[in-house]
């Protein structure tokens, strides 16, 4: 008799998170509005989003998140301590730069 290969699920397939598609048609349906919109809307919130963060620093997505950029400074280059190894090597300089952070707020935390 022959073996059955026995497969494992990855528990990456076992839950997806849902893809951009997917999010719009789901918005479509539940609000009744035509996808063409639900996308309209989010590239809407985009460019406002945007605007905000070059203007002000912070932007909201309302009963989702808060975004706020910060402020990297540069770091000069030179001998840099490895805290596992315990040796210090000679590191490039790095540009400032700028991050967005996402916080998010009480609602979401509520959620979950």
């Amino acid at each position: 008799m022959a073996k059955k290969k026995v497969t494992k699920k990855k528990a990456a397939d076992a839950k997806k998170a849902p893809t951009k598609g997917e999010i719009l048609r789901t918005i479509a349906e539940s609000t009744g509005l035509a996808r063409k919109d639900v996308v309209a809307v989010f590239d809407s919130l985009a460019a406002v989003t945007k605007k905000s963060l070059r203007a002000c620093g912070q932007a909201q997505v309302p009963g989702m998140c808060k975004l706020v950029v910060k402020k990297k400074p540069r770091v000069p280059a030179g001998p840099r301590y490895n805290p596992f190894t315990g040796e210090t090597k000679d590191m490039p300089a790095k540009p400032a730069s700028k991050t967005v952070r996402a916080r998010p707020l009480k609602a979401v935390k509520d959620m979950v």
